[in-house]
C-alpha cells in the first residue's frame, strides 16, 4: 500500500498538486513577533474572544503553522495536521522555535479525505481549516468530513474560494499549467500571469488619482506575506469553488448554524464561522 508521503509525491510529479509546504518552508523565515500577533488578533477577532485558554483547537491543513502557533499562544490545546509534508515540517518548525517539547501542541501528517485517520483525533472545540478543502481535489467530502472533529458546542471555522463562474475556470487552467510546468519556468511564468495585472491594477488607481490605493492592496493581515500569498494562488492546485449560499446551505442541512460571514465579489475567499448546538 503506498504511504501518504509517497502519494503526495506522485501528484507532485504528476503536476496533479502545488507544493504548498514548499511555499511555506520560504515564509516560514519571515515569522516574526509582529506577524504573530496578526495571526492571534485574527483568531480573537473570528471568534469574538480574548483567550483560547480551555479550548481545544485543531488546525486541519496547517500549512507554515502560523495559525497553530497563534491558537497555542492564545492558550488553546492544539492539534495540527496537513497532507503535505513540507507542511508538516513549516509547522514543526515553529513548534520547536516557540514550544519546544510542548505535549498540548501535537502535530501529525493526515488528509481530511482519510475517514480512518480521522475518526482516530476525536473531538475538538474549534475546527479551523484557512483555505484548504478547496485544494483537496475532492471539496464537498472535505467539507463533510472536518464535521467528524466538530463537538457539541464547538465552532466550525472555514474559508472556500469564491465561484465567480467563467473566471473561475479560467484561473483552474492556469494553475493547473503552473502544475506541469518545469521548475525553472514556474517563477517566469508567475510574472507573466502578474505583471499586466498589477500593471492595469495600477493604471486603474492612477486614473482615479489615487495611486496610494494600489499598494494598500498590497497590504495583507493575518501575518501573512502578499508575495507567498500571490504564489499560493497562482500555484494553488487541486482548485474548487463554491457560493456562499451553497456552503450555507450545506450546513444548515447538517444542523449547524451559521454565526459570522464575510464573503468577496473577487476571486478571494468567503470566511464562515458555523457552530454546532450541544
Amino acid at each position: 500500500m503506498v504511504g501518504k508521503v509517497e502519494q503526495h509525491a506522485a501528484e507532485v510529479a504528476g503536476g496533479e498538486r502545488f507544493q504548498f509546504g514548499n511555499n511555506w518552508r520560504r515564509f516560514i523565515s519571515l515569522v516574526n513577533e509582529e506577524r504573530i500577533e496578526q495571526a492571534e488578533a485574527s483568531l480573537r477577532e473570528r471568534f469574538a474572544c480574548d483567550s483560547l485558554v480551555g479550548k481545544t483547537f485543531i488546525d486541519v491543513g496547517s500549512g507554515s503553522g502560523l495559525f497553530s502557533l497563534a491558537a497555542r499562544r492564545l492558550g488553546a490545546r492544539v492539534h495540527s495536521f496537513d497532507y503535505d509534508p513540507q507542511s508538516v515540517a513549516c509547522t514543526s518548525t515553529l513548534k520547536q522555535r516557540y514550544f519546544d517539547g510542548d505535549t498540548d501542541w501535537t502535530i501529525e501528517q493526515g488528509s481530511v479525505l482519510d475517514v480512518a485517520f480521522l475518526e482516530t483525533l476525536g473531538t475538538y472545540d474549534i475546527v479551523y481549516s484557512y483555505g484548504v478543502l478547496h485544494h483537496t481535489g475532492q471539496m464537498w467530502p472535505a467539507l463533510e468530513n472536518v464535521l467528524r472533529l466538530l463537538r457539541s458546542g464547538g465552532a466550525l471555522f472555514l474559508t472556500i474560494y469564491n465561484d465567480q463562474g467563467h473566471k473561475s475556470v479560467r484561473w483552474l487552467k492556469k494553475k493547473r499549467r503552473y502544475n506541469v510546468l518545469p521548475d525553472f519556468l514556474k517563477l517566469p511564468y508567475v510574472f507573466w500571469i502578474l505583471v499586466p495585472r498589477h500593471v492595469l491594477m495600477f493604471l486603474i488607481c492612477l486614473a482615479r488619482l489615487k495611486p496610494k490605493r494600489y499598494f494598500q492592496a498590497w497590504a495583507t493581515s493575518r501575518g501573512m506575506n502578499p508575495w507567498y500569498d500571490m504564489i499560493d494562488w497562482i500555484g494553488g492546485y487541486p482548485f474548487e469553488v463554491a457560493k456562499p449560499e451553497e456552503i450555507f446551505s450545506f450546513y444548515k442541512a447538517r444542523g449547524l448554524q451559521l454565526e459570522s460571514m464575510m464573503t468577496t465579489s473577487s476571486n478571494g475567499n468567503n470566511e464562515f464561522v458555523f457552530s454546532k448546538s450541544d
